[in-house]
Protein backbone atom coordinates (compact mmCIF):
# COMPACT_ATOMS: atom_id res chain seq x y z
CA UNK A 1 0.00 0.00 0.00
CA UNK A 2 1.89 3.15 -0.92
CA UNK A 3 1.22 6.41 1.57
CA UNK A 4 -1.83 8.26 2.13
CA UNK A 5 -3.57 5.60 -0.89
CA UNK A 6 -6.97 5.98 1.14
CA UNK A 7 -7.11 9.81 1.71
CA UNK A 8 -5.28 10.01 -1.70
CA UNK A 9 -8.43 8.15 -3.05
CA UNK A 10 -10.97 10.66 -1.80
CA UNK A 11 -9.40 13.87 -2.78
CA UNK A 12 -8.76 12.13 -6.28
CA UNK A 13 -12.59 11.70 -6.45
CA UNK A 14 -13.20 14.95 -5.18
CA UNK A 15 -11.27 16.59 -8.45
CA UNK A 16 -13.02 14.34 -10.51
CA UNK A 17 -16.30 14.84 -9.67
CA UNK A 18 -16.83 17.68 -7.88
CA UNK A 19 -14.23 20.24 -9.47
CA UNK A 20 -14.09 19.03 -13.14
CA UNK A 21 -17.99 17.39 -13.24
CA UNK A 22 -16.14 14.43 -15.05
CA UNK A 23 -19.79 12.67 -16.63
CA UNK A 24 -20.32 9.01 -17.62
CA UNK A 25 -18.47 8.32 -21.49
CA UNK A 26 -16.05 11.23 -21.64
CA UNK A 27 -12.68 11.35 -22.46
CA UNK A 28 -9.90 12.61 -19.66
CA UNK A 29 -6.61 12.69 -20.18
CA UNK A 30 -3.93 13.27 -17.77
CA UNK A 31 -0.35 14.26 -18.68
CA UNK A 32 2.58 13.79 -16.59
CA UNK A 33 6.41 13.88 -16.86
CA UNK A 34 9.08 11.55 -15.17
CA UNK A 35 9.11 14.22 -12.63
CA UNK A 36 5.04 13.50 -12.06
CA UNK A 37 3.81 11.76 -9.03
CA UNK A 38 2.58 8.14 -10.26
CA UNK A 39 0.24 7.63 -7.16
CA UNK A 40 -1.23 11.06 -7.77
CA UNK A 41 -1.72 9.99 -11.59
CA UNK A 42 -2.93 6.42 -11.13
CA UNK A 43 -5.19 7.56 -8.21
CA UNK A 44 -6.86 10.39 -10.56
CA UNK A 45 -7.04 7.59 -13.49
CA UNK A 46 -8.59 5.07 -11.02
CA UNK A 47 -11.26 8.11 -10.31
CA UNK A 48 -11.91 8.68 -13.88
CA UNK A 49 -12.73 4.92 -14.68
CA UNK A 50 -15.16 5.04 -11.08
CA UNK A 51 -17.01 7.72 -12.24
CA UNK A 52 -17.74 5.95 -15.72
CA UNK A 53 -15.38 8.01 -17.93
CA UNK A 54 -12.31 6.99 -20.05
CA UNK A 55 -8.89 8.22 -19.02
CA UNK A 56 -6.34 8.51 -21.31
CA UNK A 57 -2.53 8.67 -19.46
CA UNK A 58 0.22 10.62 -21.30
CA UNK A 59 3.66 10.11 -20.04
CA UNK A 60 6.66 12.14 -21.90
CA UNK A 61 10.35 12.70 -20.64
CA UNK A 62 10.57 15.78 -18.58
CA UNK A 63 11.49 19.04 -20.65
CA UNK A 64 13.86 21.37 -19.77
CA UNK A 65 11.83 24.51 -19.49
CA UNK A 66 8.08 25.20 -19.31
CA UNK A 67 5.72 26.99 -21.36
CA UNK A 68 6.96 27.98 -24.76
CA UNK A 69 10.91 26.86 -23.39
CA UNK A 70 9.55 23.56 -23.15
CA UNK A 71 8.55 23.03 -26.86
CA UNK A 72 11.62 21.53 -28.34
CA UNK A 73 11.70 18.74 -26.12
CA UNK A 74 7.71 18.08 -26.49
CA UNK A 75 6.12 15.60 -29.38
CA UNK A 76 3.43 18.90 -30.17
CA UNK A 77 2.02 16.71 -33.32
CA UNK A 78 1.03 13.90 -31.12
CA UNK A 79 0.19 15.73 -27.83
CA UNK A 80 -2.13 18.11 -29.81
CA UNK A 81 -3.88 15.36 -31.55
CA UNK A 82 -4.59 13.77 -28.58
CA UNK A 83 -5.68 16.45 -26.36
CA UNK A 84 -7.88 18.30 -29.23
CA UNK A 85 -9.91 14.95 -28.82
CA UNK A 86 -10.48 14.99 -25.24
CA UNK A 87 -13.29 16.18 -23.23
CA UNK A 88 -11.05 17.24 -19.85
CA UNK A 89 -6.96 17.62 -19.75
CA UNK A 90 -5.77 17.64 -16.17
CA UNK A 91 -2.03 18.52 -15.97
CA UNK A 92 0.32 16.99 -14.11
CA UNK A 93 3.73 18.20 -15.25
CA UNK A 94 6.34 18.98 -13.26
CA UNK A 95 7.89 20.84 -15.51
CA UNK A 96 4.56 22.81 -17.63
CA UNK A 97 3.10 22.96 -20.60
CA UNK A 98 0.87 25.69 -19.27
CA UNK A 99 1.24 28.31 -22.24
CA UNK A 100 3.55 26.11 -24.29
CA UNK A 101 2.80 25.52 -27.82
CA UNK A 102 1.01 22.73 -26.77
CA UNK A 103 -1.28 24.41 -24.73
CA UNK A 104 -1.78 27.09 -26.90
CA UNK A 105 -3.02 25.35 -29.58
CA UNK A 106 -5.18 23.11 -27.72
CA UNK A 107 -7.34 25.92 -25.95
CA UNK A 108 -7.83 27.47 -29.33
CA UNK A 109 -8.89 24.64 -31.15
CA UNK A 110 -10.52 22.46 -28.54
CA UNK A 111 -13.67 24.72 -27.72
CA UNK A 112 -15.05 22.70 -25.14
CA UNK A 113 -12.26 21.57 -22.83
CA UNK A 114 -12.13 21.77 -19.43
CA UNK A 115 -7.95 22.09 -18.56
CA UNK A 116 -7.08 22.44 -14.71
CA UNK A 117 -3.25 22.85 -14.00
CA UNK A 118 -1.82 21.03 -11.12
CA UNK A 119 1.80 21.21 -12.31
CA UNK A 120 3.92 19.00 -9.62
CA UNK A 121 1.03 17.36 -7.74
CA UNK A 122 2.17 15.26 -4.88
CA UNK A 123 -0.04 12.90 -2.58
CA UNK A 124 0.71 15.00 0.50
CA UNK A 125 -0.03 18.46 -1.35
CA UNK A 126 -3.12 16.77 -3.23
CA UNK A 127 -4.50 15.92 0.22
CA UNK A 128 -3.59 18.92 2.18
CA UNK A 129 -5.21 21.35 -0.98
CA UNK A 130 -8.15 19.28 -2.25
CA UNK A 131 -9.07 16.63 -0.27
CA UNK A 132 -9.58 18.75 2.74
CA UNK A 133 -10.68 21.85 1.99
CA UNK A 134 -14.18 22.40 1.88
CA UNK A 135 -14.31 23.95 -1.38
CA UNK A 136 -17.78 25.54 -2.39
CA UNK A 137 -16.92 27.76 0.91
CA UNK A 138 -13.57 28.64 -0.46
CA UNK A 139 -15.54 29.72 -3.41
CA UNK A 140 -17.72 31.91 -1.73
CA UNK A 141 -14.77 33.62 -0.23
CA UNK A 142 -12.83 33.94 -2.90
CA UNK A 143 -15.78 35.35 -5.25
CA UNK A 144 -15.73 38.32 -2.38
CA UNK A 145 -12.29 38.73 -2.49
CA UNK A 146 -12.56 39.71 -5.94
CA UNK A 147 -15.39 41.61 -6.08
CA UNK A 148 -14.27 43.93 -3.53
CA UNK A 149 -10.49 43.91 -5.31
CA UNK A 150 -12.08 45.14 -8.73
CA UNK A 151 -14.38 47.87 -7.29
CA UNK A 152 -11.22 49.72 -6.90
CA UNK A 153 -9.21 51.61 -9.03
CA UNK A 154 -5.81 51.28 -7.37
CA UNK A 155 -4.31 48.59 -5.55
CA UNK A 156 -1.06 49.14 -2.77
CA UNK A 157 0.85 46.04 -1.50
CA UNK A 158 3.41 45.73 1.13
CA UNK A 159 5.54 42.72 3.03
CA UNK A 160 8.02 43.19 5.58
CA UNK A 161 10.63 41.83 3.55
CA UNK A 162 10.42 45.19 1.38
CA UNK A 163 8.21 44.96 -1.19
CA UNK A 164 5.76 48.45 -2.08
CA UNK A 165 4.29 48.25 -4.88
CA UNK A 166 1.37 50.40 -6.36
CA UNK A 167 -1.15 49.66 -9.30
CA UNK A 168 -4.09 50.35 -11.32
CA UNK A 169 -6.41 47.99 -12.11
CA UNK A 170 -7.75 47.62 -15.77
CA UNK A 171 -11.56 47.86 -16.72
CA UNK A 172 -11.48 45.12 -19.30
CA UNK A 173 -9.08 42.78 -17.56
CA UNK A 174 -12.07 40.74 -15.13
CA UNK A 175 -10.11 38.43 -12.49
CA UNK A 176 -9.77 35.03 -12.81
CA UNK A 177 -10.92 33.41 -9.89
CA UNK A 178 -9.25 29.30 -9.25
CA UNK A 179 -12.38 28.69 -7.00
CA UNK A 180 -12.48 24.88 -8.21
CA UNK A 181 -15.48 25.22 -10.68
CA UNK A 182 -14.23 25.22 -14.56
CA UNK A 183 -16.95 25.06 -16.93
CA UNK A 184 -16.97 23.84 -20.82
CA UNK A 185 -14.27 25.73 -22.49
CA UNK A 186 -12.62 27.33 -19.98
CA UNK A 187 -9.28 26.21 -18.26
CA UNK A 188 -8.31 27.12 -14.61
CA UNK A 189 -5.93 25.81 -11.84
CA UNK A 190 -5.78 24.48 -8.18
CA UNK A 191 -8.27 26.62 -6.07
CA UNK A 192 -7.34 28.96 -4.13
CA UNK A 193 -6.21 32.11 -6.61
CA UNK A 194 -6.68 35.09 -7.86
CA UNK A 195 -4.96 36.52 -10.66
CA UNK A 196 -5.34 39.83 -13.08
CA UNK A 197 -3.34 41.30 -15.24
CA UNK A 198 -3.43 45.27 -14.47
CA UNK A 199 -2.75 48.29 -16.30
CA UNK A 200 0.67 47.20 -16.92
CA UNK A 201 2.26 50.97 -17.31
CA UNK A 202 0.94 51.71 -13.74
CA UNK A 203 2.94 48.96 -11.99
CA UNK A 204 5.52 50.55 -10.18
CA UNK A 205 7.53 50.32 -7.10
CA UNK A 206 9.74 47.66 -5.13
CA UNK A 207 8.63 43.36 -5.16
CA UNK A 208 10.60 41.73 -3.11
CA UNK A 209 10.33 37.68 -3.67
CA UNK A 210 10.60 35.85 -0.12
CA UNK A 211 9.33 32.41 -0.74
CA UNK A 212 10.37 30.76 -4.15
CA UNK A 213 10.46 31.69 -7.81
CA UNK A 214 9.94 28.86 -10.24
CA UNK A 215 11.51 28.67 -12.74
CA UNK A 216 14.73 28.93 -12.18
CA UNK A 217 15.04 28.03 -8.42
CA UNK A 218 12.01 27.02 -5.89
CA UNK A 219 13.02 27.80 -2.59
CA UNK A 220 14.57 30.61 -1.93
CA UNK A 221 17.36 31.05 0.22
CA UNK A 222 17.93 35.01 0.20
CA UNK A 223 15.44 37.33 -0.73
CA UNK A 224 15.52 38.74 -4.60
CA UNK A 225 14.24 42.49 -5.06
CA UNK A 226 13.18 43.60 -7.80
CA UNK A 227 12.61 46.91 -9.51
CA UNK A 228 9.57 47.59 -11.25
CA UNK A 229 8.92 50.89 -13.76
CA UNK A 230 5.89 50.86 -15.72
CA UNK A 231 5.25 47.54 -15.35
CA UNK A 232 8.78 45.84 -16.49
CA UNK A 233 11.86 44.87 -14.48
CA UNK A 234 14.45 47.61 -14.52
CA UNK A 235 16.78 46.18 -11.64
CA UNK A 236 17.70 42.31 -9.77
CA UNK A 237 19.31 42.85 -6.46
CA UNK A 238 20.27 40.13 -3.67
CA UNK A 239 22.23 37.49 -3.17
CA UNK A 240 23.02 34.06 -5.24
CA UNK A 241 19.57 33.92 -6.20
CA UNK A 242 19.16 37.30 -7.48
CA UNK A 243 21.92 36.33 -9.47
CA UNK A 244 20.66 33.10 -11.09
CA UNK A 245 17.33 34.48 -11.81
CA UNK A 246 18.55 37.58 -13.37
CA UNK A 247 20.98 35.79 -15.72
CA UNK A 248 17.89 33.02 -16.84
CA UNK A 249 15.93 35.89 -17.51
CA UNK A 250 19.12 37.30 -19.38
CA UNK A 251 19.34 33.94 -21.02
CA UNK A 252 16.39 34.09 -23.41
CA UNK A 253 17.52 37.43 -25.18
CA UNK A 254 13.41 38.55 -24.61
CA UNK A 255 12.92 42.05 -23.51
CA UNK A 256 9.50 40.41 -22.83
CA UNK A 257 10.70 38.26 -20.06
CA UNK A 258 10.81 41.57 -18.07
CA UNK A 259 7.50 42.85 -18.36
CA UNK A 260 5.17 41.50 -15.25
CA UNK A 261 2.61 39.33 -16.70
CA UNK A 262 -0.32 39.35 -13.48
CA UNK A 263 -0.94 39.54 -9.90
CA UNK A 264 -2.30 36.78 -7.74
CA UNK A 265 -3.84 36.37 -4.24
CA UNK A 266 -3.00 33.00 -2.38
CA UNK A 267 -5.69 31.59 -0.87
CA UNK A 268 -5.71 27.94 0.13
CA UNK A 269 -5.85 27.13 3.79
CA UNK A 270 -4.27 23.88 3.04
CA UNK A 271 -1.18 25.07 1.05
CA UNK A 272 2.28 25.61 2.72
CA UNK A 273 5.64 26.64 0.80
CA UNK A 274 6.93 24.07 -0.08
CA UNK A 275 9.48 25.01 -3.28
CA UNK A 276 6.41 23.75 -5.62
CA UNK A 277 5.04 26.95 -7.02
CA UNK A 278 1.71 25.74 -7.87
CA UNK A 279 1.03 24.97 -4.43
CA UNK A 280 3.53 28.41 -3.06
CA UNK A 281 1.33 30.30 -5.11
CA UNK A 282 -1.40 29.87 -2.76
CA UNK A 283 -0.27 30.04 0.02
CA UNK A 284 -2.76 32.05 2.71
CA UNK A 285 -1.95 35.59 2.68
CA UNK A 286 0.65 35.51 -0.38
CA UNK A 287 0.52 37.44 -3.32
CA UNK A 288 2.16 36.12 -5.95
CA UNK A 289 3.69 37.78 -9.24
CA UNK A 290 3.72 36.44 -12.80
CA UNK A 291 6.51 37.28 -15.09
CA UNK A 292 7.22 36.92 -18.70
CA UNK A 293 4.37 35.62 -21.18
CA UNK A 294 0.86 36.60 -21.21
CA UNK A 295 -2.10 34.43 -22.00
CA UNK A 296 -4.60 35.66 -23.88
CA UNK A 297 -7.38 35.14 -20.87
CA UNK A 298 -5.61 37.42 -18.82
CA UNK A 299 -5.31 40.64 -21.10
CA UNK A 300 -8.56 39.63 -23.83
CA UNK A 301 -8.20 43.17 -24.91
CA UNK A 302 -5.27 42.10 -26.61
CA UNK A 303 -5.69 39.83 -28.88
CA UNK A 304 -3.59 36.69 -28.45
CA UNK A 305 -2.39 37.89 -25.22
CA UNK A 306 1.14 39.15 -24.87
CA UNK A 307 3.99 36.63 -26.02
CA UNK A 308 7.20 35.86 -24.59
CA UNK A 309 9.67 33.17 -24.41
CA UNK A 310 9.00 31.63 -20.98
CA UNK A 311 7.30 32.03 -17.94
CA UNK A 312 7.72 32.21 -13.93
CA UNK A 313 6.41 33.36 -10.80
CA UNK A 314 7.82 34.49 -7.28
CA UNK A 315 5.92 34.91 -4.06
CA UNK A 316 5.84 37.45 -1.66
CA UNK A 317 4.67 36.30 1.82
CA UNK A 318 2.70 38.01 4.67
CA UNK A 319 0.94 40.33 2.48
CA UNK A 320 -0.40 43.43 3.48
CA UNK A 321 -3.34 44.91 0.48
CA UNK A 322 -5.13 47.90 0.08
CA UNK A 323 -7.73 48.32 -2.24
CA UNK A 324 -8.20 52.00 -2.71
CA UNK A 325 -7.93 53.34 1.08
CA UNK A 326 -9.39 49.75 2.48
CA UNK A 327 -7.10 47.92 3.69
CA UNK A 328 -8.11 43.93 3.13
CA UNK A 329 -5.00 42.37 4.57
CA UNK A 330 -2.56 43.05 7.28
CA UNK A 331 0.70 41.02 6.83
CA UNK A 332 -1.57 37.98 5.47
CA UNK A 333 -4.58 37.98 7.69
CA UNK A 334 -7.64 39.04 6.62
CA UNK A 335 -9.29 42.60 8.41
CA UNK A 336 -11.98 43.29 6.47
CA UNK A 337 -14.47 44.49 5.60
CA UNK A 338 -16.45 42.12 8.35
CA UNK A 339 -18.40 39.85 5.95
CA UNK A 340 -14.94 38.97 4.60
CA UNK A 341 -13.64 38.29 7.71
CA UNK A 342 -16.43 35.96 8.45
CA UNK A 343 -15.67 34.20 5.08
CA UNK A 344 -12.37 33.39 6.26
CA UNK A 345 -12.65 32.26 9.43
CA UNK A 346 -15.23 29.75 7.94
CA UNK A 347 -12.42 28.44 5.13
CA UNK A 348 -9.98 28.77 7.54
CA UNK A 349 -12.10 26.42 9.94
Amino acid sequence: MTAYEFELGLASRKLIRDIMDVQPGETVALTADTLSSEAVVNATARAVFEAGAKPLVIWVSTPLGVGKAADPYLPQKALIGALNNVDVWIEFNYQWLLYSTVFDRVIAENKDLRYICLVGMNPDMMIRTLGRVEIKTLAQFLKKVAEITMKGKRVRITTPAGTNVEFENHPQRPPIVHSGYIPKGTYGMLPGQISWTPKLETINGTIVFDGSVYPPIGLLRDPIKLTIERGRIVKIEGGKDAQEFEGWLRSFNDPNMYQMAHISYGFNPGARLTGDIVEDERVWGATEWGIGNIGPRLVPDIPGGVPASSHTDGICLNSSVWIDDLQITDRGKVINPPELVELAQKVKG
